[in-house]
């Protein structure tokens, strides 16, 4: 058994009696966990896909000279929606497992269809727990329609909204317009525009 996986037991059987699981459960238990015998300080506070820090040396090119080095992991600061919760999950991630979350379709894909065994951290499997809780009380929940009955009242109560909507649309364009030539009216204009008519029918 790797280290990792010892590591984790013990911090798993304390809180569970320990006596009441049979070697069966134990072992699914070990089989369920992560088997990598070692994991970065910073991967066990977030999503890294197997990404971690690499060692190697860096060759000088005149002599080559080997110079002891390390490859860290490209870690972003992110917010990723999920769906089933509901809410935004500001976790950290790699960039491999942005285009891994990208590929399953979402923060909710890529944690069930991982392998508990191939999660690397504790943040993962409860993130990955609190998603499948939220998907077995979606199934228990009973989802209600409308009755038949319902749906016609609802239908004609929509009707009468729409044409209370068009009638007051139309009242609104009726006053506009009559604010509009009360506006641009001028009574003089108005004056001299009669006498015109009357002119023109006298000289008729």
């Amino acid at each position: 058994m790797a280290s990792r996986q010892r590591a984790m037991l013990k911090k798993l059987l304390p809180m569970i009696k320990v006596q009441s699981l049979t070697d069966e459960a134990k072992e699914a238990l070990r089989r369920n966990l992560p088997n990598n015998k070692c994991i970065m300080g910073r991967a066990k506070r977030g999503i890294f896909a197997g990404r971690h820090i690499q060692f190697g040396n860096q060759i000088s090119e005149d002599g080559g000279n080997k110079t002891r080095r390390t490859w860290k992991p490209n870690v972003q600061n992110k917010r990723l929606f999920s769906l089933i919760l509901d809410r935004f999950i500001r976790i950290k991630v790699t960039t491999h497992a942005i285009r891994c979350i990208d590929k399953a379709g979402g923060i909710d894909e890529y944690l069930l269809k991982t392998p508990s065994k191939k999660l690397d951290n504790e943040l993962s499997l409860l993130w990955k727990a609190k998603i499948e809780q939220k998907y077995k009380e979606l199934k228990i929940k009973e989802v209600d329609f409308f009755s038949p009955e319902d749906e016609k009242k609802l239908e004609e109560a929509f009707e009468k909204f729409e044409i209370a909507k068009e009638e007051s649309r139309a009242l609104q364009q009726a006053k506009a317009e009559i604010h509009n030539d009360a506006k641009g009216s001028d009574p003089h204009a108005k004056l001299e525009g009669k006498m015109e008519q009357n002119q023109g029918i006298r000289l008729r």
